[in-house]
């Protein structure tokens, strides 16, 4: 009856998912160059559609382009991005090595997780109010009664209260994992 419903929560539950991946938490992750692009042949392309990106050491990321022509523009596209690593190019491949995290840094990562949940749990809410328009418009249509309205209402909060358990469920984790590297 709500797959509508279910959907747009399960596209909120993937965005945050999402934001996540691209949270460095001190081990080197392909993800955070998702949103770097580099010029190539003057459009906008995404690190991962010019060469191999592999992670050879827990700390290290290598970028191995398929063009080596475009290994100066792949250096400055990673220096103007926001991921805060200096690339090392030897002429082949870009190497990324991530420092290890310091606690202040941890910090500051798990408020910007707390951050996005809560961020995350407003979408949630807007959905379900949005949701619950549709059936008071409906009542008020004359298409369902009093009681259905009550019913749905009930329906709708308990499909809304196990996706925001599911935001805490997720950024815990992913608390933790920030804590503990």
């Amino acid at each position: 009856m709500f797959e509508e419903l279910k959907n747009k929560m399960d596209k909120a539950i993937n965005a945050l998912e999402h934001d996540y991946s691209a949270i460095r938490a001190g081990r080197a992750n392909p993800a955070i160059l998702d949103k770097v692009t580099v010029d190539y042949y003057g459009a906008q392309t995404p690190v991962a559609q010019v060469g191999t990106v592999s992670v050879p050491e827990a700390r290290t990321l290598v970028i191995q382009p398929w063009d080596a022509t475009i290994l100066h523009e792949l250096e400055k596209a990673i220096l103007k991005s926001d991921i805060g690593i200096t690339p090392n190019n030897d002429g082949k491949v870009i190497r990324l090595t991530f420092p290890p995290l310091t606690e202040e840094r941890r910090k500051e990562l798990v408020k910007g997780i707390s951050k996005r949940a809560e961020e995350a749990k407003v979408t949630l809410r807007g959905i379900r109010r949005d949701e619950l328009e549709k059936m008071k418009a409906s009542k008020k249509a004359g298409e369902i009664t009093e009681d259905d309205l009550k019913g749905y209402e009930k329906d709708i909060q308990n499909i809304t209260d196990g996706y925001v358990k599911d935001v805490d469920t997720i950024s815990a984790k992913k608390e933790k994992e920030i804590m503990e590297v």
